[in-house]
């Protein structure tokens, strides 16, 4: 691979995601683990990815499963050490896959050393001044500063009680008040997360994710939301023009480490203010979360491709779903109805120009959990929306390896509970079942992918393959190679010309001579250009 190549590794990639606590446990605590990680990177391997992407590992009280950090040069001691971490990063090189890691610059944990010493400082201090820290309303300060609702449920302000033991000033946290938000206009918080990215950049990562990239700027004298808004007006706190000089910065930093250190958003924002971040002096990527949203239907996924590959081109990234998002088994219907539009939904997204993320599960098949018992929930969303929302739990479930009864080898001891419970219908997924099925959802992934490395060869050419006899529900597009990629959106079979040689379908196909048969939520690779792919499968 030749320098340029190299540096562009990513605009093509299929990265992983490794949902730590869930992926596999080296000790039988029931929580993965880095050992565990660093034990399954041949199964990455042969499933066909280039990168992986693992959840935080940093010292942390878990009030978030790891996105409320005490610690960011740290590992936890549930995950391991930074011995297994240098261990894991080294494994996946030396098998040709790269390591981009979580970082949490929104907010800290309530017990990270700033926030404890923020507390333990008067009202002005140098301390407070990292977080938001601010008078609250009303004769005696007793209510909030602003009416900022947090994301998780509630207020977003939670009240200190001063060292004399009044109660005194109110703290900033989006999420919960176990997770302060920072002070990005304070120049100490900017110099230690560039100090934080050059230490794990030194180890040896191959790139950040973003957690709330858009998050960090905060509107000057947190003015109140205007009552009336729809409630998904967050830009006082979201998607603020000031967050893109933090990122400017972090960009700077990775350059000096080489052309081939990644930055990805991860940023809830339409598609035209996504393409802001990825500007060439900003990030590399970023999620395209409005492909997450698209749903089932021919109409809305073209309208998403379509804005998609206009604003952002080079840098357009496509994912499923993600340790936030209900599986897309569940999400497009469930059971084997689901099942089918996840399969074709797959193949659909790995046949689209650009990096594609694969979420841990999602190649095997697995639906949501929507029946885990309310006393196993620790998504901190259930407590903070009054046991209205059930949280994130439902996509965390840990995954399942082997055998047929809970753990299915998730650890080393058999007997030991999960730190979610496993479904009994998880039995027939597991991924060494899945591998000696031919026909498994783990096997239609590995083919994918497979081709995929052949496909990215010819290029990120793209043109939809529309005509007047274009059945609807049909969506069809060609790419270099003689590629052409057909999907079945619709509820019905479709009868439509046979656009070339068969390379892989997400469900048997009925073909008659010139002809095929798409039955409903299908879809079909294609090559029409035998000599440019014959030998390189």
């Amino acid at each position: 691979m030749d320098a340029a190549a190299a540096a562009d590794w990513w605009r093509n990639a299929v990265i992983y995601q490794v949902y730590l606590r869930s992926f596999h446990d080296s000790d039988g605590d029931g929580v993965g683990d880095l050992r565990g990680v660093r034990s399954r990177l041949d199964y990455l391997v042969d499933l066909g990815i280039d990168a992986l992407w693992i959840t935080p590992f940093y010292t942390s009280p878990m009030a978030d499963a790891g996105y409320d950090v005490a610690d960011y040069r740290d590992v936890d001691p549930s995950y391991g050490t930074l011995a297994d971490f240098r261990d894991l990063l080294a494994d996946a090189h030396r098998r040709g896959l790269r390591v981009i890691v979580d970082v949490v610059p929104n907010h800290t944990s309530s017990q990270h050393p700033w926030f404890v010493e923020a507390l333990a400082d008067k009202p002005g201090g140098g301390a407070r001044g990292r977080f938001h820290f601010c008078e609250g309303k009303g004769e005696h300060g007793e209510l909030p500063p602003n009416n900022w609702p947090s994301i998780f449920g509630g207020p977003a302000w939670t009240r200190v009680t001063e060292e004399d033991g009044r109660p005194g000033q109110w703290y900033l946290h989006l999420f919960t008040p176990q997770q302060p938000d920072l002070n990005w206009e304070n120049p100490q918080v900017r110099t230690e997360f560039e100090d934080i990215l050059r230490f794990w950049l030194d180890l040896g990562v191959d790139g950040f994710r973003i957690d709330v990239a858009n998050g960090l700027a905060k509107a000057p004298g947190y003015p109140d939301r205007i009552e009336g808004r729809l409630p998904e007006d967050r830009s006082l706190y979201l998607d603020r023009d000031d967050v893109h000089d933090i990122h400017r910065a972090w960009r700077h930093v990775l350059d000096t480490y080489g052309d081939d250190r990644i930055a990805v958003a991860e940023a809830w924002v339409p598609i035209n203010r996504l393409a802001l971040y990825l500007r060439p002096d900003e990030l590399h990527q970023a999620f395209n979360f409005p492909y997450i949203k698209a749903g089932w239907s021919e109409r809305d996924v073209r309208r998403v491709i379509e804005e998609s590959l206009g604003g952002l081109g080079a840098s357009a990234s496509w994912v499923l779903s993600n340790h936030d998002e209900v599986r897309p088994v569940t999400r497009f219907g469930g059971g084997a109805h689901g099942l089918r539009r996840a399969r074709a939904a797959a193949l659909l997204m790995l046949a689209l120009p650009g990096s594609a993320y694969i979420y841990q599960g999602d190649e095997l098949g697995l639906p949501e959990v929507v029946d885990l018992p309310e006393e196993a929930l620790r998504d901190p969303k259930w407590e903070r929306s009054g046991h209205t929302d059930r949280g994130r739990d439902g996509c965390r479930v840990p995954l399942p390896w082997s055998g047929t009864t809970a753990p299915y080898g998730f650890g080393p001891d058999d007997s030991a509970a999960t730190w979610l419970p496993q479904p009994d219908e998880w039995a027939s997924l597991g991924a060494q079942l899945q591998a000696a099925d031919h026909a498994s959802p783990l096997n239609l992934y590995r083919r994918a992918l497979e081709l995929r490395r052949v496909l990215n060869r010819h290029g990120d050419g793209f043109e939809w393959r529309d005509s007047r006899d274009t059945p609807p529900g049909l969506l069809s597009f060609r790419r270099g190679g003689g590629f052409v990629c057909t999907v079945n959106f619709g509820p019905h079979d479709i009868t439509t010309e046979r656009p070339g040689e068969l390379l892989l379908a997400s469900a048997p196909l009925q073909l008659e001579g010139g002809l095929c048969v798409m039955p409903a939520d299908t879809a079909a690779w294609w090559r029409t250009d035998s000599e440019s792919w014959g030998t390189e499968q």
